[in-house]
Order: C-alpha cells, then structure tokens, then sequence
C-alpha cells in the first residue's frame, strides 16, 4: 500500500511528515517489532529535533505500532511522550487511514497540543495525501 510506505520509507517520510514552516531533513527506520526509527525535523531558524523510537508492531499494509518510551534496542528514553497507532483498512478501492496517539500523560497531551497537535498533524496528513496521489 502507498500509506504504508510513505509510513515506512525513508525517502518518503522526509516529503510529508512535518507541516510547514518545519520540515523532515532525515528519516530512518528499520520497520519491525523491536526496530528503532529516526526522524529528524527542522524549524526555520534551523534548530533540529531528533525523534527517535522503537516499532512495538509491524503489519505489513495493515498496522504501525510505535513508541518514544525507546530509543533504540530497547534503550529507555529520557522522557516518554507519545505511542502511535496507526491502520490501514482496505475499503474497496479506497484505504480508510486512521491515526491514533496515545500520550504518557494528561501533561504530555496538553503540551503537545499547546504546539499544534491538532492543526499540525491535519497538515501533515493533507501533504500525505498529495504525497500518496503522486506514487
């Protein structure tokens, strides 16, 4: 599926995954339970913020399970944000995308809408879709 791999690939993550005016100048993953990612976005004023984490669940084509709580080979990190559940339902023609995520707190969830989570992550997904329309 074309969601899975502008999820899963580095190259595409880079094109659609962080909303204007910040970008996504590196991306790497390594797409298995236990796997870590890389995704590294950056502000205009080029401050750089590295997200690191572990694939708890890989479907192929159906489901992305992953978490900040690592860094890599089961490394804690320093401070646990966020789980992503992300699924991919086959609807005929169509694919029915649906993003979830779960913070580590009633805190962490406030902050991380205090920086736009709504409206970034909705831009997020309209570059997504034009990214997806292109392949």
């Amino acid at each position: 599926h074309k969601l899975f791999r502008c999820w899963t690939e580095p190259a595409l993550i880079t094109q659609w995954f962080t909303p204007p005016p910040w970008t996504t100048v590196h991306a790497e993953t390594d797409v298995r339970a236990g796997g870590c990612s890389l995704i590294v976005m950056q502000g205009p004023d080029g401050t750089q913020m590295p997200n690191r984490g572990v694939y708890l669940e890989v479907v192929p084509n159906e489901r992305l399970v992953f978490t900040d709580a690592w860094t890599r080979a089961w490394e804690p990190s320093a401070k646990p944000f966020l789980t992503g559940i992300i699924t991919f339902d086959d609807e005929g023609p169509a694919t029915r995308y649906t993003a979830r995520v779960r913070h580590w707190s009633a805190a962490d969830m406030e902050a991380h809408e205090k920086m736009g989570f709504h409206a970034g992550w909705g831009k997020a997904t309209d570059q997504l879709e034009a990214l997806v329309a292109t392949l």
